[in-house]
């Protein structure tokens, strides 16, 4: 739930006259309501300079659907990440791993910026979690620069390019068909962030540097809506608002600055919730200290996933309840089956103070499907990895 943000130049009412100045040829700007949820959910009100509505042609549309491999399975999985080959564009480097009709759960790995066109997802809010790679996420909106740890969250809509520093850069990335918040527990009825919770509005990236292009010609969008993706050319450039105002829109937030509850004895994995929808959440397992009871277990306990599938992407440190687990690997452990800490790693965590792990987790209240790409990436005997040896 982000904050009233404001960028540009606005009129002071609201749905009246906006008229350019002289200098620019005068005339009027024009308005868009950029919401959600209908007219009820979060918007924005932003103007542009050139109406928003001008389609000079439709491209041959192309399916992205993910190929499923594996629709029904109580297999417990371990996908080496890293395995994902570099792509050079940045649609084509996405790769859809776990899927179902809620959420699209993949790995990106683009070498070169997005630049030759511009992207909106018009199904699905974007979180992308950045592994490696730093650079700038350029909006209508503004810009966001990002780095290691960043989330960013784009919202459906958004149309979006984005910069980056170099050649090696690694996204764990979420298409949600519901809209995703931050957690409703931590706010209070107004809408703020309670003194309880584990990160502030004061952490949050907004959007900065709005870019304001004022430009005729062929601009191509790759729009993706059901499964399909839709190249579209306009008439003028997306980025051409002098100005905006409101709730809806994108925004980052570090997984360095979530500070994690901790207590004498072993917490359940909601104190780490980051991120909410309908059908999952998102999860910041953060460095933290350990629990402080005598005789504290700092090891999960086992437990059951009855009502969800459990997905753990791990993204650096020593992660205490599991053997053979590296920078980049993804974790599937389904609902329906048991799972806990690996063989030793009970035992081992009792005495120990801290932990230096990162990892970001979804827990989804629908069963995910396998995809072929992620099997090419599956170690294939995860699953007996509990067995004692």
């Amino acid at each position: 739930m982000p904050i009233y943000h404001q960028l540009g130049n606005i009129p002071p009412k609201r749905h009246t006259q906006f008229r350019k100045p002289e200098a620019e040829g005068a005339g009027l700007y024009y308005e868009e309501v950029f919401g959600t949820i209908g007219f009820e959910g979060m918007s924005s009100l932003l103007y542009h300079v050139a109406r928003p509505t001008q389609v000079k042609s439709l491209l041959s549309p192309y399916d992205v659907t993910p190929k499923i491999a594996d629709g029904n399975s109580l297999m417990m999985r371990k996908l080496i990440g890293f395995n994902i080959s570099p792509e050079s564009d940045y649609l084509d480097s996405r790769v859809p791993l776990l899927v179902n009709r809620d959420v699209t759960i993949g790995l990106a790995a683009p070498q070169h910026s997005l630049t030759r066109y511009f992207y909106k997802n018009a199904d699905a809010d974007e979180l992308l979690f950045v592994h490696r790679g730093s650079g700038r996420l350029r909006t209508f909106f503004g810009s966001i620069p990002f780095q290691y740890g960043d989330y960013m969250l784009i919202p459906r809509g958004v149309i979006y390019q984005i910069d980056f520093d170099t050649e090696d850069n690694r996204l764990f990335y979420l298409e949600s068909h519901a809209p995703i918040y931050t957690p409703k527990r931590y706010r209070n009825h107004f809408g703020q962030l309670m003194e309880q919770a584990p990160f502030c509005e004061r952490d949050y990236i907004l959007p900065r540097d709005l870019e304001t292009y004022d430009e005729k010609g062929d601009f191509l969008v790759k729009i993706k809506k059901q499964n399909t993706m839709h190249p579209v050319v306009y008439a003028t450039h997306p980025f051409d608002v002098v100005g905006w105002d409101g709730y809806n829109y994108p925004w980052a937030f570090s997984i360095h600055n979530f500070e994690p509850i901790t207590g004498r004895i072993h917490q359940p994995p909601p104190v780490h919730q980051t991120f909410q929808t309908d059908a999952f959440v998102v999860c910041s397992f953060c460095p933290r200290m350990y629990d402080y009871h005598p005789l504290a277990i700092p090891a999960p306990y086992n437990h059951s996933n009855i009502d969800s599938d459990e997905v753990l992407y791990y993204v650096d440190g020593d992660f205490m309840s599991r053997n053979d687990i590296a920078q980049g690997h993804i974790t599937l452990h389904p609902g329906g089956i048991p799972h806990g800490p690996h063989p030793g790693a009970y035992e081992r965590s009792i005495g120990k103070k801290e932990t230096q792990e990162l990892a970001v987790m979804v827990d989804t209240f629908r069963p995910l499907m396998v995809t072929e790409a992620a099997m090419d990436i599956d170690d294939g005997k995860y699953y007996q990895s509990w067995l004692e040896p």
